[in-house]
């Protein structure tokens, strides 16, 4: 479902402004629809945060008439950008406390904008994006605080996760292997 959203969410908004959508989370908001913190490129290297609202259409009854019919409006009227923010001007994200499972956190741009992600892990998801592309492209730290600091920054076990899916893919082949040793194969001579 997640990467369905992307591609709509890329070719109707992100594409058109010549950016590409990096990383969203859902997010939780006051007004009705589905909202979504997203972090884009653009082609000079641009990183912005913006909010997109998503206002699906209501199906309503027309009068004299037992069929129900829906609204019809096109998807980029139902995707908008109702916030938007630079990488460069973001100063700190705060999780607020690292001991708690809590989906909330602050970004302090010249104001601070409270985010509350659908889960904790969504929240975090989003932080290690935005940390990996401060580092990239505004070549400074992101500063942290209040964050459960190995679920964002890779120890030296783990410093690749790259590394990780190749050898999940190793053993996951060397146990078909052992599995496929120990059926029994029909002779038929």
């Amino acid at each position: 479902m997640s990467s369905l959203l992307r591609e709509e969410m890329q070719r109707v908004l992100f594409r058109p402004a010549k950016h590409r959508l990096v990383e969203f989370i859902e997010i939780e908001e006051p007004t009705p629809g589905r909202h979504f913190l997203c972090v884009s490129v653009g082609q000079k290297k641009v990183v912005q945060l913006s909010v997109v609202h998503c206002q699906i259409s209501q199906s309503t009854q027309k009068s004299g008439s037992k069929k129900l019919q829906t609204k019809r409006s096109s998807i980029q009227e139902c995707y908008k950008r109702t916030e938007i923010w630079s990488l460069h001007d973001l100063t700190l994200v705060d999780g607020r406390d690292p001991d708690v499972d809590d989906s909330c956190f602050l970004l302090h741009f010249d104001k601070v904008r409270t985010v509350t992600a659908v889960t904790c892990s969504a929240k975090y998801t989003m932080v290690r994006a935005l940390v990996a592309l401060c580092d990239r492209y505004c070549q400074r730290p992101l500063n942290l605080q209040n964050f459960d600091f190995p679920y964002i920054k890779p120890t030296t076990y783990y410093s690749n996760r790259g590394d990780c899916v190749v050898l999940s893919q190793i053993c996951f082949y060397a146990c078909n292997l052992v599995c496929l040793s120990m059926c029994p194969v029909p002779l038929d001579a």
